[in-house]
């Protein structure tokens, strides 16, 4: 398919389309820096959050880069260069992976888990405030199913 695509082509949104895209983008922005703002009080980023909780969640407070990257929507050289500072930081460390010898497994460690447990009820907090308090129940539904249905795309 040609990338030089006729002006008559083009499949341009409709004012309403346009309308919920840009409603759609300025909410994901407006919460995201609200909630990444609240989490820097605890000196953490939002990816160190996704990482420390994904995690925690775990029976054994272990993943593999490839696992975590692939969650994150990350490469595994960004997840790489992100987990060097968390390891930095002690939040988690590396560990061989014994199924990939190229790989490694991540794994939470106490200090990690002290500052989730410390940091935990801010996010939850903010994340009540600036989105789910926010909504209607039945709207927080529909939102729910729009995101699935938008994220099970591929």
């Amino acid at each position: 398919m040609s990338t030089n695509r006729k002006e008559d082509e083009v499949r341009w949104l409709t004012a309403e389309e346009e309308h919920a895209w840009r409603a759609f983008r300025r909410m994901v922005i407006a919460v995201q820096t609200r909630t990444v703002r609240d989490l820097a009080a605890h000196g953490l980023s939002e990816p160190d959050y996704e990482v420390l909780s994904t995690l925690s969640e775990r029976p054994d407070a272990t993943s593999t880069l490839h696992e975590q990257a692939a969650k994150m929507g990350w490469s595994r050289s960004r997840l790489s260069r992100h987990a060097t500072r968390m390891e930095a930081r002690d939040l988690i460390r590396r560990a061989p992976d014994p199924a990939d010898g190229r790989g490694c497994l991540l794994v939470l460690t106490e200090a990690g888990r002290d500052r989730l447990r410390e940091a935990a009820p801010t996010h939850l907090d903010s994340v009540r405030r600036h989105f789910v308090d926010r909504l209607e129940p039945e709207e927080l539904a529909t939102l729910g199913r729009i995101a699935e249905k938008i994220a099970d795309e591929q």
